[in-house]
């Protein structure tokens, strides 16, 4: 992906997850906990492919109210185990030809987390803010919190 004007093109997300680095890992990489939280709230996410390697493809379907579908599709470009996750992605019908980055530090028994939406062109990157990216993805990461304050009450 071209690098020139990366901060001019690029959404971040910053949170702090009150659970360990393991766990919140373990929530990225593995289909049935994406299944759980990688959509917005009331919607099921149907996990299609995940093959959680370099050069690996993965595609989530999530059936919308109106009774089309929302596609998430992608490749992943580099895995550091319990440092990042970056991937190619489309989010059809909305958002196509993105570099998603997820970074991760552990901070203590908390995760700090940090997300990149990092787009084409500053104008589509622009044309994302206004469609509403951070309310779609800060619902999404509402999601994996809840998750894993879950996992960590019933171990």
């Amino acid at each position: 992906m071209n690098k020139s004007n990366l901060d001019n093109r690029t959404i971040t997300i910053q949170r702090t997850f009150d659970a360990p680095l393991a766990l919140v890992w373990k929530a990225w990489t593995q289909a049935e906990h994406i299944a759980q939280w990688w959509s917005p709230k009331g919607i099921i996410t149907k996990v299609v492919e995940h093959n959680f390697t370099v050069g690996g493809k993965w595609k989530y379907i999530m059936p919308m109210p109106n009774g089309q579908e929302f596609i998430a599709e992608g490749e992943y470009l580099e895995i550091e185990e319990h440092k990042r996750i970056v991937s190619l992605a489309n989010f059809k019908p909305m958002t196509e030809g993105v570099e998603i980055q997820a970074f991760f530090k552990a901070n203590g028994d908390k995760t700090d987390f940090t997300f990149n939406v990092v787009h084409p062109t500053e104008a589509y990157k622009i044309q994302q803010e206004k469609m509403g990216i951070m309310n779609g993805w800060g619902s999404v990461f509402d999601r994996l919190d809840a998750l894993l304050k879950n996992q960590i009450n019933n171990t």
